[in-house]
């Protein structure tokens, strides 16, 4: 059981998302320490997906048409947000040779926000915990607080590895214009892109 569920968590963290996009581009734009903050945000953001599977709230979100429509709105209306500042080389994706450390908190609350209006993060979690969990044990909700917190320590792992590796090749960006109008034109399309995928997802 936790071998299938590691391998299938690891798969799922590895796969280019939403914030994995937002880690990399914070890591260009801001440098290794903003990614930190990014990977963070966006762990935490995992947080209230999994106490809303464990609570059976998440299942409300599959069974009410409106409830899941309305997060879903309010996600790819932040996605074409964060597209049009990320265009425009403003808030948090802006690109600064010398990174303003200030500013951290502001980007894993950003991160915290993407991942907390997605949806279907809560019924992925709905859907992904139970199997891996025996129905006889007795201790199911503890077994899948365990689970749960070894799927947010591998996502924070895992984004983190990806900012620093993006952090690796940062000076190269930074220093050429023409390379940093291209990353914006690419991340804010990807923003726009996931957007576009939220926006026909279904409950």
């Amino acid at each position: 059981m936790w071998i299938e569920f590691l391998l299938t968590s690891f798969i799922v963290v590895l796969a280019p998302g939403t914030g994995v996009i937002y880690t990399i581009g914070i890591s260009l734009a801001r440098g290794a320490r903003a990614s930190l903050a990014a990977a963070a945000g966006c762990t935490m953001g995992i947080l209230p997906h999994i106490a809303a599977a464990l609570a059976g709230v998440a299942a409300l979100l599959h069974t009410s048409a409106v409830a899941f429509e309305l997060f879903k709105y309010a996600g790819v209306a932040y996605l074409l947000y964060l597209a049009w500042t990320t265009l425009q080389d403003k808030g948090v994706l802006e690109v600064q040779a010398n990174p303003d450390q200030s500013s951290l908190l502001r980007v894993a609350r950003t991160g915290f926000l993407i991942n907390i209006l997605n949806p279907k993060l809560s019924i992925f979690f709905l859907a992904f915990l139970p199997q891996f969990v025996p129905d006889s044990d007795g201790l199911q909700t503890g077994l899948m607080l365990v689970l749960s917190a070894i799927f947010m320590a591998m996502t924070f792992a895992v984004f983190v590895l990806y900012g620093v590796f993006a952090s690796a090749v940062r000076r190269h960006v930074v220093t050429k214009p023409r390379v940093v109008v291209w990353m914006r034109r690419v991340f804010a399309g990807a923003f726009v892109l996931l957007s576009a995928r939220l926006l026909v997802e279904q409950a």
